[in-house]
């Protein structure tokens, strides 16, 4: 869990200072309409975070297998109107959520790690395999639409 601890950590650290070096442009962009502008990827972030918080905690006590239960990821983005938010308000949010998460990481037993939940299409994994895979998911959209350039070098969505 350390490894997972630092790598959160590590995100709390570096992610204000790459929204803060782009334009209002760079980060309002949609590059497509269906597709989500780097704000709004922020703001996807955050929901992980709320809905995560929620499983990471159930987890531990919930009759097992826990079943996961999923969200609509785009009517969250849209409902929460993060395109219109300030940035400085959803990089707040970001931050005050991992920060949570990593408290909640860090009191998690050990013995609890091995808790079982339900992720649908009859797949059971562990409390600590869907920890580890709430940072590969955060890492999956910082490298693949926050901090990819295209040919031309400006920033876009992937």
């Amino acid at each position: 869990m350390e490894d997972i601890i630092n790598g959160i950590n590590h995100w709390i650290q570096t992610l204000p200072k790459i929204y803060n070096s782009m334009s209002e442009t760079e980060i309002s962009n949609r590059p497509l309409p269906n597709k989500w502008s780097k704000k709004e990827i922020l703001g996807h972030l955050c929901d992980s975070a709320i809905n995560n918080i929620n499983r990471f905690i159930k987890i531990q006590y919930e009759e097992q297998p826990f079943v996961i239960q999923s969200y609509n990821q785009n009517q969250w983005v849209i409902l929460q109107n993060y395109q219109e938010k300030p940035l400085d308000e959803i990089l707040n949010l970001f931050l005050a959520l991992n920060k949570q998460i990593i408290n909640t990481v860090s009191n998690i037993p050990k013995e609890r790690l091995s808790n079982l939940c339900d992720i649908g299409n009859n797949q059971q994994k562990t409390l600590e395999w869907l920890v580890k895979d709430y940072l590969k998911h955060m890492e999956h959209h910082i490298n693949n639409q926050i901090l990819i350039k295209n040919l031309t070098g400006k920033e876009e969505n992937a």
